[in-house]
């Protein structure tokens, strides 16, 4: 039995064939491009994104002989995705989940009083990051969406929702708990969309997905949407950051996991739906055999991308350059970077913070600012941590990495060192794909049985005073990048 794991993330789209057994038998990636046409926007195209998955499908399937018995899918979330029911066509871009062109209009909603009732309803904070206010935008800004709504042809959803449209012919209109549970228009515990939450935010909901189990059977294949056959289920979706926990094993609270993407994400598993006090998200991690999943997390806006854009600003050749340089020097120099460059998220949600180099003196070198932009990525993943501890009330066990970026043994040790914990890191790179393959092989009766995959221990090999300075001086910068 052979499982085909679709991995739509921002940067690349990618396909897996995965076995009973856990390994992957074949696998394709295709890039996605982002463009950024105006200060905090940030917009896809759904039709490439679209092409990049029948592309990697057709380029991961080829030549194989074993049926594909279902399909699981994994996405970018907090992408919104407007079309057209009758043509099948996007109207215009789709503002990914870096966007920040609603930042006013939820910055006037929380001036409004709205907070307290949409995060009771959601587990969220009125964000930009989350499409509400971007649907909004979308009907305001553009003439085509509001005519297509008036006669019924307007569809909006979240990436999962458009591959799985396209994936059935058009047949399928729906999106599961996990993805549903990030827009800002789900009420978490109902289940079910909100008319309150459509009015706050002027986003209609009668347009929406239907929202499903993250484990349903949403439906199958149509013939020439892609190289498949026919009549393949779909049998699993979820956001690529519940795909990831799901991946790591995780079913019950202690742990964290962290991806380490263009972003980040931090989610760890709660007994019961836990509203946040400390700049967290409450969110669905996944409903399966009927039982729903509750979790916290942490997004943090701009994570392994600060190592890309200081590589580039080094003249460097991409990450691991300057993950080279920075192995040249033993400490920071004094030198401080705060990646705010799409501003900051979480736990402090500072839309206007800008990105921040501090402590630069005629001693500072290339490398001081290396090491520096790697310290950042591994300090913003502890500020999610430690809130998660303060929101739980008992400190979390550990963390689980994953995310490219978590291939970088330097900044998995940095990563141990700040928090005081160990650090796991998966042999299986793959880990949100390989999630969503193993819930869709569960629901199937046929589970995925991976054989002992090598897993890495990163031990914490600095002492409490060393740690509490660095954090200290990570914290200072902080306060001067939000003024």
């Amino acid at each position: 039995m052979f499982v085909l794991a679709i991995d739509q993330g921002t940067t690349n789209t990618k396909a897996l064939v995965f076995a009973q057994d856990g390994e992957v038998v074949r696998s394709a990636s295709a890039s996605c491009h982002t463009d950024y046409p105006h200060p905090g926007w940030a917009e896809q195209s759904a039709s490439e994104i679209w092409a990049t998955t029948r592309q990697v499908i057709g380029d991961a399937c080829a030549g194989i002989e074993t049926e594909i018995a279902a399909i699981g899918i994994s996405n970018q979330r907090e992408t919104l995705v407007v079309w057209d029911a009758t043509t099948g066509e996007p109207v215009g871009p789709a503002p990914i989940w870096q966007c920040r062109r609603t930042a006013d209009e939820c910055a006037a909603l929380i001036e409004a009083g709205h907070s307290d009732e949409v995060s009771t309803l959601t587990g969220l904070g009125i964000n930009p990051l989350f499409p509400a206010s971007k649907l909004a935008w979308v009907l305001k800004n553009r003439p085509e969406p509001e005519d297509l709504h008036r006669v019924g042809r307007l569809r909006a959803g979240t990436v999962d929702s458009w591959l799985l449209w396209n994936l059935t012919g058009r047949a399928v209109f729906a999106t599961d708990h996990s993805n549903a549970s990030r827009t800002l228009l789900f009420d978490t515990e109902r289940l079910a969309w909100s008319p309150r939450l459509g009015e706050i935010f002027g986003a209609p909901i009668d347009c929406l997905a239907t929202p499903m189990a993250s484990d349903a059977r949403f439906g199958e294949t149509a013939q020439g949407a892609t190289t498949l056959p026919a009549g393949v289920p779909i049998h699993a979706m979820m956001g690529d950051s519940h795909a990831a926990l799901f991946g790591h094993g995780v079913r019950g609270p202690g742990k964290v996991k962290a991806t380490y993407g263009t972003g980040s994400s931090l989610m760890t598993l709660t007994r019961q739906r836990t509203l946040s006090s400390h700049g967290l998200s409450g969110t669905i991690a996944w409903t399966q055999d009927g039982n729903t999943a509750h979790a916290l997390e942490g997004n943090i806006t701009v994570s392994a991308q600060a190592a890309a854009f200081m590589a580039e600003m080094l003249g460097l050749n991409g990450p691991a350059e300057l993950s080279d340089l920075a192995l040249q020097v033993s400490d920071n120099g004094g030198v401080c970077f705060v990646p705010a460059l799409a501003g900051l998220g979480a736990p402090h949600w500072q839309d206007d913070a800008r990105g921040l180099v501090s402590g630069l003196s005629l001693g500072s070198r290339p490398a001081h600012l290396a090491r520096a932009t790697f310290e950042a990525i591994a300090h913003q993943v502890t500020d999610v941590l430690e809130a998660m501890e303060q929101d739980l009330g008992h400190p979390l066990n550990g963390l689980s990495a994953d995310g490219g970026a978590s291939a970088n043994s330097f900044l998995m040790q940095l990563q141990a060192d700040f928090i005081g914990k160990p650090v796991e890191r998966r042999e299986i790179a793959e880990i949100g794909a390989f999630g969503v393959a193993s819930m869709a092989a569960e629901a199937l009766g046929m589970p995925i049985v991976a054989g002992a995959k090598e897993i890495r221990i990163f031990d914490p090999a600095t002492d409490a005073t060393a740690r509490r300075g660095a954090r200290n001086e990570w914290k200072i910068a902080i306060a001067r990048a939000c003024r």
